[in-house]
């Protein structure tokens, strides 16, 4: 009676942990370019949460983007806002496709290079963050998911902090395109 569930259990445990796909968006529409969305002016607002899910700042972007040949230059001013203290940072971007829904960008704060695949109105991409530069004990691994709206002018972004696979923060945004 045991030995079937021993062999369901494996298969269970597979199935729950596979992982979420840019290209399951394949079809979902609008498409989304990153470089066209983040081309010309964006801002965004949204919320910071703990490793616990408990709010804990508000988070404001302002972007302006230009090509120069095949690469897209953003400059994002953030600014981040808890009932303690208001925090600003500037980050300078460099993004271009590097092929068929695929991307990368390097950014001031960033060690290496994000690399991204966009698929429908889906983009996800994956890079190494500093905290505090020049010290390598503040790197995180940060992940977001970005879906283009209907209309293509609004992007809801999900991103999470983590470090050693451990969720530190996640932050919930929305983009909208001047």
């Amino acid at each position: 009676m045991l030995r079937p569930l021993f062999a369901i259990v494996p298969a269970l445990l597979t199935v729950a942990c596979s992982t979420m796909q840019p290209s399951d968006f394949a079809s979902e529409k609008p498409d989304f370019n990153p470089i066209r969305f983040f081309s010309g002016e964006t801002s965004s607002n949204g919320v910071r949460e703990n490793r616990s899910g408990r709010p804990v700042e508000q988070v404001f972007t302002n972007t302006s983007g230009k090509m120069k040949g095949d690469t897209l230059h953003l400059e994002q001013d953030l600014r981040f806002v808890s009932p303690e203290k208001t925090t600003t940072s500037h980050r300078t971007w460099q993004l271009r496709q590097t092929g068929p829904h695929r991307y990368e960008g390097t950014a001031n704060d960033i060690i290496g290079t994000a690399t991204g695949e966009a698929y429908g109105n889906t983009f996800h991409w994956t890079f190494p963050l500093t905290l505090s530069p020049g010290n390598p004990l503040t790197t995180t691994r940060m992940s977001q998911w970005m879906y283009l709206q209907p209309g293509g002018k609004t992007m809801l972004n999900h991103t999470t902090l983590s470090k050693a696979g451990i969720v530190i923060s996640q932050v919930t945004e929305t983009f909208a395109r001047q």
